[in-house]
Protein backbone atom coordinates (compact mmCIF):
# COMPACT_ATOMS: atom_id res chain seq x y z
CA UNK A 1 0.00 0.00 0.00
CA UNK A 2 1.14 3.63 -0.63
CA UNK A 3 2.59 5.40 2.86
CA UNK A 4 0.75 8.38 3.79
CA UNK A 5 1.71 11.76 2.75
CA UNK A 6 3.10 14.37 5.07
CA UNK A 7 0.45 17.39 5.74
CA UNK A 8 1.78 20.47 6.35
CA UNK A 9 -0.37 22.77 8.62
CA UNK A 10 1.61 26.59 8.53
CA UNK A 11 2.71 28.42 6.09
CA UNK A 12 5.50 27.35 4.43
CA UNK A 13 7.65 28.95 0.45
CA UNK A 14 7.74 26.77 -2.72
CA UNK A 15 11.84 27.47 -3.25
CA UNK A 16 14.57 28.11 -1.30
CA UNK A 17 16.20 31.32 -1.95
CA UNK A 18 18.51 29.46 -5.17
CA UNK A 19 15.12 28.85 -6.70
CA UNK A 20 15.37 25.09 -5.79
CA UNK A 21 12.23 22.69 -3.99
CA UNK A 22 12.37 23.53 -0.68
CA UNK A 23 11.93 20.14 1.14
CA UNK A 24 9.94 22.02 3.79
CA UNK A 25 6.87 22.25 1.23
CA UNK A 26 6.81 19.00 -0.01
CA UNK A 27 3.21 17.77 1.19
CA UNK A 28 0.01 18.98 1.52
CA UNK A 29 -2.34 21.36 3.29
CA UNK A 30 -5.89 22.16 3.62
CA UNK A 31 -5.65 25.08 3.05
CA UNK A 32 -3.55 27.58 0.52
CA UNK A 33 -1.03 28.10 2.82
CA UNK A 34 2.28 27.25 0.07
CA UNK A 35 3.68 30.69 -1.46
CA UNK A 36 5.08 30.05 -4.86
CA UNK A 37 7.79 31.76 -4.94
CA UNK A 38 9.07 30.46 -8.44
CA UNK A 39 11.82 31.88 -9.54
CA UNK A 40 14.94 31.26 -12.21
CA UNK A 41 14.80 28.14 -14.37
CA UNK A 42 14.14 30.34 -17.56
CA UNK A 43 11.87 28.76 -19.88
CA UNK A 44 10.99 25.90 -17.53
CA UNK A 45 8.38 27.91 -15.50
CA UNK A 46 4.56 27.04 -15.89
CA UNK A 47 2.20 29.28 -14.27
CA UNK A 48 -1.92 28.99 -14.46
CA UNK A 49 -5.17 30.25 -13.16
CA UNK A 50 -7.87 28.00 -15.08
CA UNK A 51 -11.68 28.13 -13.58
CA UNK A 52 -14.43 25.86 -14.22
CA UNK A 53 -17.68 27.12 -13.63
CA UNK A 54 -20.86 24.39 -13.68
CA UNK A 55 -24.41 26.11 -14.21
CA UNK A 56 -27.50 24.40 -14.38
CA UNK A 57 -26.92 25.37 -18.63
CA UNK A 58 -23.82 25.84 -19.39
CA UNK A 59 -20.37 24.97 -18.18
CA UNK A 60 -17.97 28.34 -18.57
CA UNK A 61 -14.14 28.57 -18.19
CA UNK A 62 -11.77 31.01 -18.16
CA UNK A 63 -7.68 30.48 -18.25
CA UNK A 64 -4.71 33.07 -17.71
CA UNK A 65 -1.74 31.14 -17.77
CA UNK A 66 2.15 31.85 -18.68
CA UNK A 67 4.54 29.17 -19.44
CA UNK A 68 8.04 31.59 -19.36
CA UNK A 69 7.90 31.83 -23.00
CA UNK A 70 4.44 33.04 -23.80
CA UNK A 71 1.02 33.55 -21.56
CA UNK A 72 -2.07 32.25 -23.02
CA UNK A 73 -5.45 33.01 -22.60
CA UNK A 74 -8.42 31.21 -22.86
CA UNK A 75 -12.16 31.28 -22.72
CA UNK A 76 -15.16 28.64 -23.60
CA UNK A 77 -18.42 27.72 -23.08
CA UNK A 78 -20.54 24.51 -23.40
CA UNK A 79 -24.60 24.29 -23.80
CA UNK A 80 -25.17 21.21 -22.30
CA UNK A 81 -28.67 20.94 -23.91
CA UNK A 82 -27.68 22.13 -27.63
CA UNK A 83 -24.09 21.73 -27.28
CA UNK A 84 -22.98 24.75 -28.40
CA UNK A 85 -19.40 25.15 -27.77
CA UNK A 86 -17.02 27.91 -28.39
CA UNK A 87 -13.87 28.70 -27.31
CA UNK A 88 -11.26 31.66 -27.80
CA UNK A 89 -7.92 32.13 -27.37
CA UNK A 90 -4.58 34.21 -27.59
CA UNK A 91 -1.31 33.90 -27.11
CA UNK A 92 1.19 36.47 -26.68
CA UNK A 93 4.80 35.63 -26.61
CA UNK A 94 7.42 36.24 -24.67
CA UNK A 95 4.73 38.77 -22.73
CA UNK A 96 5.76 40.68 -19.50
CA UNK A 97 2.86 42.34 -18.68
CA UNK A 98 0.60 39.61 -17.11
CA UNK A 99 1.98 39.47 -13.40
CA UNK A 100 0.88 35.53 -12.34
CA UNK A 101 0.36 35.52 -8.23
CA UNK A 102 2.61 34.09 -5.81
CA UNK A 103 -0.58 33.27 -3.88
CA UNK A 104 -3.22 31.31 -4.93
CA UNK A 105 -5.96 33.63 -4.72
CA UNK A 106 -4.05 36.50 -5.06
CA UNK A 107 -5.72 38.68 -7.98
CA UNK A 108 -4.75 37.99 -11.55
CA UNK A 109 -5.87 39.85 -14.63
CA UNK A 110 -5.01 40.32 -18.27
CA UNK A 111 -6.51 43.19 -20.94
CA UNK A 112 -6.27 43.50 -24.54
CA UNK A 113 -8.22 44.95 -27.75
CA UNK A 114 -9.63 41.04 -28.15
CA UNK A 115 -10.62 40.37 -24.86
CA UNK A 116 -10.51 41.35 -20.82
CA UNK A 117 -10.30 38.88 -18.01
CA UNK A 118 -10.40 39.64 -14.21
CA UNK A 119 -9.86 37.27 -11.58
CA UNK A 120 -10.48 39.83 -8.33
CA UNK A 121 -10.39 38.09 -4.81
CA UNK A 122 -11.96 39.73 -1.83
CA UNK A 123 -13.48 38.96 1.16
CA UNK A 124 -13.92 35.09 0.80
CA UNK A 125 -15.40 35.79 -2.60
CA UNK A 126 -13.92 35.73 -6.14
CA UNK A 127 -14.96 37.87 -8.78
CA UNK A 128 -14.10 36.69 -12.54
CA UNK A 129 -15.39 39.36 -14.65
CA UNK A 130 -14.87 38.39 -18.23
CA UNK A 131 -15.62 40.39 -21.51
CA UNK A 132 -14.74 39.26 -25.65
CA UNK A 133 -16.32 41.39 -28.11
CA UNK A 134 -16.17 38.67 -30.91
CA UNK A 135 -16.40 35.23 -29.50
CA UNK A 136 -18.49 33.36 -31.80
CA UNK A 137 -19.50 36.44 -34.19
CA UNK A 138 -21.60 37.82 -30.81
CA UNK A 139 -20.35 40.15 -27.22
CA UNK A 140 -19.41 37.89 -24.43
CA UNK A 141 -20.11 38.95 -21.04
CA UNK A 142 -19.36 37.19 -18.03
CA UNK A 143 -19.86 38.15 -14.04
CA UNK A 144 -19.60 35.72 -12.12
CA UNK A 145 -19.55 35.66 -7.93
CA UNK A 146 -17.74 32.66 -6.78
CA UNK A 147 -18.18 32.05 -2.76
CA UNK A 148 -15.36 30.60 -1.01
CA UNK A 149 -17.26 29.28 2.08
CA UNK A 150 -14.67 30.65 5.10
CA UNK A 151 -14.30 26.87 6.73
CA UNK A 152 -14.04 25.06 3.51
CA UNK A 153 -11.15 22.91 2.86
CA UNK A 154 -9.31 22.80 -0.27
CA UNK A 155 -6.37 20.55 -1.95
CA UNK A 156 -2.66 22.20 -1.78
CA UNK A 157 -0.12 19.80 -2.90
CA UNK A 158 3.61 19.89 -4.11
CA UNK A 159 4.59 17.00 -6.61
CA UNK A 160 8.12 16.13 -6.16
CA UNK A 161 10.26 14.79 -9.13
CA UNK A 162 13.56 16.11 -7.77
CA UNK A 163 14.29 19.30 -6.50
CA UNK A 164 14.47 21.37 -10.26
CA UNK A 165 11.10 19.83 -11.05
CA UNK A 166 8.07 20.17 -9.37
CA UNK A 167 5.10 21.25 -9.11
CA UNK A 168 2.30 22.96 -6.68
CA UNK A 169 -0.90 22.86 -7.55
CA UNK A 170 -3.90 23.99 -5.37
CA UNK A 171 -7.57 22.46 -6.50
CA UNK A 172 -10.41 24.21 -4.87
CA UNK A 173 -13.66 22.43 -5.30
CA UNK A 174 -17.83 22.55 -5.16
CA UNK A 175 -17.51 27.07 -4.52
CA UNK A 176 -21.14 28.24 -4.74
CA UNK A 177 -21.53 30.97 -7.89
CA UNK A 178 -23.53 33.34 -8.58
CA UNK A 179 -23.80 35.38 -11.59
CA UNK A 180 -24.76 35.33 -15.50
CA UNK A 181 -23.28 34.24 -18.53
CA UNK A 182 -24.27 36.68 -21.73
CA UNK A 183 -23.62 35.46 -25.19
CA UNK A 184 -25.08 37.93 -27.96
CA UNK A 185 -28.99 38.10 -26.67
CA UNK A 186 -28.91 34.71 -24.77
CA UNK A 187 -28.23 34.89 -20.96
CA UNK A 188 -27.15 32.19 -18.75
CA UNK A 189 -28.06 32.66 -15.15
CA UNK A 190 -26.22 31.15 -12.28
CA UNK A 191 -27.88 30.39 -9.08
CA UNK A 192 -25.13 29.63 -6.20
CA UNK A 193 -27.66 26.35 -4.67
CA UNK A 194 -26.79 24.75 -8.09
CA UNK A 195 -23.80 26.20 -9.34
CA UNK A 196 -20.18 25.63 -8.56
CA UNK A 197 -16.99 26.23 -9.77
CA UNK A 198 -13.14 25.08 -9.63
CA UNK A 199 -10.10 26.58 -9.05
CA UNK A 200 -7.06 24.62 -10.56
CA UNK A 201 -4.11 27.44 -9.33
CA UNK A 202 -0.86 25.73 -10.67
CA UNK A 203 2.71 26.55 -10.42
CA UNK A 204 6.31 24.50 -10.95
CA UNK A 205 8.99 23.70 -12.69
CA UNK A 206 8.68 21.59 -15.67
CA UNK A 207 10.44 18.95 -17.92
CA UNK A 208 10.21 19.41 -21.25
CA UNK A 209 8.03 16.90 -22.04
CA UNK A 210 5.16 16.01 -19.85
CA UNK A 211 1.77 13.96 -19.65
CA UNK A 212 -1.02 13.75 -17.28
CA UNK A 213 -5.10 13.20 -16.58
CA UNK A 214 -7.18 15.41 -14.21
CA UNK A 215 -10.51 14.20 -13.17
CA UNK A 216 -13.07 16.66 -11.40
CA UNK A 217 -16.53 17.46 -11.13
CA UNK A 218 -18.47 19.78 -8.24
CA UNK A 219 -21.89 19.15 -7.95
CA UNK A 220 -24.46 19.16 -5.58
CA UNK A 221 -25.84 15.69 -4.63
CA UNK A 222 -28.51 13.87 -2.22
CA UNK A 223 -28.23 17.71 -0.66
CA UNK A 224 -24.58 17.97 0.06
CA UNK A 225 -21.45 19.51 -2.26
CA UNK A 226 -19.41 16.89 -3.41
CA UNK A 227 -16.28 17.65 -5.04
CA UNK A 228 -13.72 14.98 -7.03
CA UNK A 229 -10.41 15.16 -8.01
CA UNK A 230 -8.15 12.30 -9.29
CA UNK A 231 -4.80 12.95 -10.90
CA UNK A 232 -2.63 10.68 -13.09
CA UNK A 233 0.87 9.70 -14.69
CA UNK A 234 2.83 13.33 -13.47
CA UNK A 235 2.21 11.99 -10.02
CA UNK A 236 3.16 8.56 -10.20
CA UNK A 237 6.10 7.28 -8.36
CA UNK A 238 6.68 10.42 -6.49
CA UNK A 239 5.00 9.43 -3.24
CA UNK A 240 2.31 11.75 -3.45
CA UNK A 241 -0.95 12.59 -5.28
CA UNK A 242 -3.80 14.99 -6.42
CA UNK A 243 -6.29 12.52 -5.34
CA UNK A 244 -9.16 14.10 -2.67
CA UNK A 245 -12.91 14.04 -2.26
CA UNK A 246 -14.62 17.10 -0.44
CA UNK A 247 -17.96 16.69 0.97
CA UNK A 248 -19.91 19.76 2.38
CA UNK A 249 -16.21 21.63 2.59
CA UNK A 250 -14.22 18.75 3.97
CA UNK A 251 -11.62 16.98 2.54
CA UNK A 252 -10.64 13.41 2.43
CA UNK A 253 -7.41 12.91 1.26
CA UNK A 254 -6.23 9.96 -0.66
CA UNK A 255 -3.00 8.76 -0.49
CA UNK A 256 -3.16 5.92 -3.28
CA UNK A 257 -2.28 6.68 -6.97
CA UNK A 258 -5.00 6.15 -9.19
CA UNK A 259 -5.05 4.45 -12.89
CA UNK A 260 -7.27 6.12 -15.61
CA UNK A 261 -7.73 3.28 -18.20
CA UNK A 262 -9.58 5.03 -21.53
CA UNK A 263 -9.51 4.31 -25.47
CA UNK A 264 -7.30 6.85 -26.84
CA UNK A 265 -8.41 6.22 -30.55
CA UNK A 266 -11.75 7.03 -29.10
CA UNK A 267 -11.71 9.47 -26.32
CA UNK A 268 -15.73 9.06 -25.88
CA UNK A 269 -15.80 5.90 -25.13
CA UNK A 270 -16.13 5.50 -21.12
CA UNK A 271 -13.26 5.81 -18.77
CA UNK A 272 -12.45 4.34 -15.71
CA UNK A 273 -10.64 5.50 -12.31
CA UNK A 274 -9.29 3.24 -10.20
CA UNK A 275 -7.00 3.18 -6.82
CA UNK A 276 -3.85 1.20 -7.41
CA UNK A 277 -4.05 -0.85 -4.74
CA UNK A 278 -7.39 -1.18 -3.11
CA UNK A 279 -10.60 -0.72 -4.15
CA UNK A 280 -11.11 2.66 -2.56
CA UNK A 281 -12.47 4.43 -5.68
CA UNK A 282 -13.98 2.80 -8.18
CA UNK A 283 -15.64 4.92 -10.53
CA UNK A 284 -17.02 4.71 -14.41
CA UNK A 285 -16.73 8.36 -16.37
CA UNK A 286 -19.38 8.15 -19.28
CA UNK A 287 -18.27 11.21 -21.41
CA UNK A 288 -21.06 12.96 -23.86
CA UNK A 289 -18.68 16.12 -25.71
CA UNK A 290 -14.97 16.18 -25.87
CA UNK A 291 -12.96 19.52 -26.51
CA UNK A 292 -9.21 19.51 -28.21
CA UNK A 293 -7.29 22.21 -27.50
CA UNK A 294 -4.09 22.62 -29.36
CA UNK A 295 -0.93 25.23 -28.79
CA UNK A 296 1.60 25.48 -31.52
CA UNK A 297 4.48 28.04 -30.44
CA UNK A 298 7.49 27.33 -32.71
CA UNK A 299 9.38 24.29 -31.04
CA UNK A 300 6.51 24.25 -28.63
CA UNK A 301 3.78 22.20 -28.35
CA UNK A 302 0.17 20.79 -25.78
CA UNK A 303 -2.81 19.20 -26.78
CA UNK A 304 -5.85 18.24 -24.70
CA UNK A 305 -8.42 16.28 -25.07
CA UNK A 306 -11.01 17.13 -22.42
CA UNK A 307 -14.10 15.00 -21.72
CA UNK A 308 -17.24 16.17 -20.70
CA UNK A 309 -19.63 13.98 -18.97
CA UNK A 310 -20.84 11.71 -15.83
CA UNK A 311 -19.18 9.97 -13.31
CA UNK A 312 -20.66 7.43 -11.50
CA UNK A 313 -19.42 4.29 -9.11
CA UNK A 314 -18.31 4.26 -5.07
CA UNK A 315 -15.49 5.79 -2.72
CA UNK A 316 -14.54 4.56 0.04
CA UNK A 317 -13.69 7.27 2.64
CA UNK A 318 -11.79 7.58 6.15
CA UNK A 319 -14.63 6.60 8.45
CA UNK A 320 -15.22 3.43 6.39
CA UNK A 321 -18.29 4.54 5.01
CA UNK A 322 -19.08 4.70 1.08
CA UNK A 323 -19.63 7.93 -1.12
CA UNK A 324 -21.52 6.81 -3.89
CA UNK A 325 -22.07 8.71 -7.20
CA UNK A 326 -24.78 8.55 -9.05
CA UNK A 327 -24.82 10.43 -12.50
CA UNK A 328 -22.27 13.95 -11.20
CA UNK A 329 -21.64 16.00 -14.39
CA UNK A 330 -17.31 16.91 -14.85
CA UNK A 331 -14.69 16.97 -16.96
CA UNK A 332 -11.73 14.35 -17.32
CA UNK A 333 -8.62 15.00 -19.69
CA UNK A 334 -5.30 13.54 -20.93
CA UNK A 335 -2.89 16.44 -21.70
CA UNK A 336 1.05 15.84 -23.25
CA UNK A 337 3.04 18.78 -23.50
CA UNK A 338 6.18 19.76 -25.49
CA UNK A 339 6.65 22.81 -23.71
Amino acid sequence: MQHAEREIKNEVFLCDRKGLLNPEAIGFARKPIITSNLRGHFMRKKKWNYWCVFGEDLMFSATISHLDYAAVCFVYILDYETQRFFEKQITIPLSRKVKMPEDVLGNVKFVNDQLSLQFVHLQNETHLSVTIQDFDNEVLHADLHIIHPEEDESLNVVIPKNREIFQFTAKHHSLPTSGFVKIGRRRYDFNPDYSFSVLDYGRGVWPRKAEWNWAMASQRAGGRRIGLNFGGKWTDGTGMTENAVFIDGKMTKIHEDVLFHYDPSNFLRPWTIRTRFSNDVQLTFTPFFKRVAKTNVQVVSSEVHQLVGYFNGRIKLYDGSTLTVRQMLGCSEEHIAKW
